[in-house]
């Protein structure tokens, strides 16, 4: 039995359960390499609130916090205030210049204030550091990377920085491949954040089965290496894509039709569901085409975008054919939340289909009405659905694959259902109870760039009806 010190906990939960974050990586620089002013930043985000066949990708990832050299910070910030676009911060921690980066933050903070601080969903501390530093990132010219022990330290000395800001409960994470967070050596990194974040590049990884046909099974196999290791914590896609022109990487072929089919096995069962970054809106402008090319609306920023982004019903937050995943906020990372402990509530369906993997998969069974309650330590969590588990691989550098489970319910958690029938669902780092059904997939891929070369954007929303209606009875049950 639940007392009532969980129930009031579960409660405060369902108040701050916020939908994930949806938007793109942003780059500080231009196509042609000059710099992006804040107009620059306020066209592409409002471009990106407004693409024909979605709801709208409210949320940018940033790779710095400067604008340009200095310490400056970033005019992504005001165009960001000015568009409503929430933010996932970056830091970048290559090169020796975090002094300049904390420097800016902390000028943001004071210059913007809360209209600021309130969009932000999140820190980041490098991209893809661990990657470069690795054997395989050298051997691949990737550039310069960071020594782990380095990256704790600049993430405590970023915590050092917001405390005591409107920023001080900004959950920190760091960015990179799978095969950099499964790697026993960077532990001490998965200690020191507070989530993951997953870069994924099936079309990378160019010594696999890497054609469109595999490339759903690899991105999940890889954010499943990812989440295995995660101890718990949140993992967020913060890159993932297929290019729509470019070179043939083994098997794997840039063309738009592929791209959309990327976009709908692997993006659509994500939005809304789990925080993710897409690469990219635009990477390419008028005679300035990088090889290959990830941008979704080509050469001019328009609304009108190269393929059809509608996610249809198989594809939306009641699962795919590929897939299930539940919707709310989920220990396990599925969905965004401003609070280091994760909580939230769900309902969805879904089914997919397990791949010849060894890791570990998640199930499910059963359809019905039915609430669940479950708690794990002292991250309260609700589950009305099912789990699933995914794979991704890395952006711009070179090739890795995670992995993840998404599934509603918290890490570890236990749960009681009551209604009229029931089913469960157990993923790799969390389960939940509830109504609905759920699986898992398993997949691998990686890459790396500069500061200058990204994207971002998301929304926030507050708690439903159906998880006040479980409230109410949860209450009326215990009290």
């Amino acid at each position: 039995m639940f007392t009532k010190t969980q129930i009031l906990a579960f409660a405060l939960s369902l108040a701050s359960a916020e939908a994930a974050s949806k938007g793109f990586n942003y780059g500080n620089n231009k196509p042609d390499g000059s710099l992006k002013a804040q107009a620059d930043f306020q066209s592409e985000f409002h471009t990106a609130k407004n693409l024909e066949g979605t709801s709208g990708f409210n949320s940018a990832r940033l790779y710095t916090m400067i604008q340009g050299e200095g310490n400056s910070p970033i005019e992504a910030i005001p165009a960001a205030i000015a568009e409503e676009t929430t933010l996932l911060l970056g830091l970048w921690a290559s090169g020796g210049n975090m002094d300049n980066e904390i420097a800016a933050l902390k000028s943001a903070i004071n210059q913007y204030g809360d209209a600021f601080t309130k969009l932000v969903v999140g820190i980041s501390v490098g991209s893809e550091d661990l990657y470069r530093n690795s054997e395989i990132g050298v051997q691949a010219n990737a550039g310069i990377g960071v020594e782990p022990e380095e990256l704790v330290g600049y993430v405590q000395r970023v915590r050092e920085a917001v405390s005591g800001t409107s920023l001080s409960d900004a959950p920190i994470g760091h960015v990179d491949t799978w095969n950099s967070w499964t790697n026993g050596s960077n532990n001490a990194v998965i200690e020191a954040v507070d989530w993951l974040g997953f870069d994924g590049y099936p079309y990378f990884q160019s010594e696999m089965d890497n054609g469109i046909d595999n490339a759903k099974n690899l991105w999940d196999e890889a954010v499943g290496k990812t989440k295995n290791v995660a101890n718990g914590k949140p993992v967020w896609i913060t890159e993932g894509g297929w290019p729509v022109s470019g070179d043939q990487q083994n098997l794997a072929v840039a063309s738009i039709e592929n791209a959309k089919r990327f976009w709908d096995e692997v993006g659509c069962p994500l939005f809304d569901e789990v925080n993710t970054w897409w690469y990219i809106l635009q990477d390419a402008a008028g005679d300035s085409v990088p090889n290959p090319s990830f941008g979704i609306v080509g050469n001019s920023l328009t609304t009108k975008p190269l393929y059809d982004l509608s996610c249809k019903a198989n594809f939306g937050s009641g699962g795919s054919s590929s897939g299930g995943s539940s919707s709310g906020a989920a220990s396990s990372g599925a969905a965004s939340t401003i609070s280091a402990s994760p909580s939230g509530s769900g309902f969805a369906q879904g089914s997919s289909t397990v791949s010849p993997s060894p890791l570990p998969s998640s199930s499910g069974s059963g359809l019905g009405s039915g609430g669940s309650l479950g708690s794990s330590g002292s991250f309260p969590g609700s589950g009305f659905g099912s789990s699933s588990s995914m794979v991704i691989s890395p952006s711009g550098s070179a090739t890795a694959i995670p992995s993840s489970s998404a599934g509603a319910g918290s890490s570890g958690s236990t749960g009681v259902g009551a209604g009229t029938g029931a089913s469960s669902g157990n993923g790799a780092s969390g389960s939940g109870s509830g109504s609905g059904t759920g699986t898992s997939d398993q997949s691998t891929s990686s890459t790396s760039p500069s500061p200058a070369e990204f994207t971002g954007a998301g929304t926030r929303l507050s708690g439903s009806i159906l998880g006040a209606a479980v409230l109410v009875a949860a209450l009326a049950v215990a009290l």
